[in-house]
């Protein structure tokens, strides 16, 4: 048994079949006259620029004659009071800046480089035994930074400070900061230390 698709087709009509070829023969496009209107505007338009040019042709030469015989009526002999004056001589410079500065000497105050007044320290951690903090040192000089131990009595006992520095300049303490980052130190924080 064979599938039909009875959705998609449309029913035959009783009596009359149109055949396919039928179909094709009605729907053919009629055949276009010729654009007349077209045809006339077209020439209107063409026939009007060269008209326009041939208007045109000589009129540049016409304007120069004229402007010439325009010129010939305004133009008078001069009498002696119109002459115009002779221009004057020509100034001097005032200027004598060119010479001085060959034979200038500039003299300069540099001051003296002086050494920061502050510093950057950078302490990572804080432990309560010194192996702690000895383990902490070693993680840092992994990274191939070095760092300092220092014992602080505080109120609740001795602690041991782990740090780096002291930095002149702060972009370099930041520098081993990120360094560090990268290895999972992340409890750094720069402190200002003045001399």
């Amino acid at each position: 048994m064979t599938n039909r698709d009875y959705a998609n087709t449309k029913p035959a009509r009783k009596g009359k079949v149109k055949s396919k070829t039928t179909r094709r023969k009605s729907q053919a496009p009629a055949p276009r006259r010729f654009p007349l209107v077209l045809l006339l505007v077209t020439l209107g338009l063409v026939s009007g620029f060269g008209y326009f040019l041939w208007t045109i042709n000589n009129s540049a030469e016409q304007l120069d004659k004229t402007a010439e015989s325009v010129v010939e009526q305004t133009v008078v002999k001069p009498t002696q009071k119109q002459v115009p004056k002779a221009l004057p001589p020509k100034p001097k410079e005032r200027w004598a800046y060119q010479q001085e500065l060959l034979n200038k000497q500039v003299e300069v105050d540099i001051p003296e480089v002086t050494a920061p007044t502050h510093r950057y320290l950078m302490q990572c951690a804080s432990f309560r035994t010194q192996s702690q903090a000895e383990q902490m040192k070693a993680v840092i000089a992994f990274q191939g930074l070095e760092s300092d131990i220092s014992k602080v009595r505080g109120t609740t006992g001795d602690w041991y400070k782990v740090s780096l520095g002291p930095y002149d300049r702060k972009r370099q303490a930041e520098k081993h900061r990120h360094i560090l980052q990268k290895a999972g130190i992340d409890g750094c924080f720069l402190m200002y230390v003045k001399k």
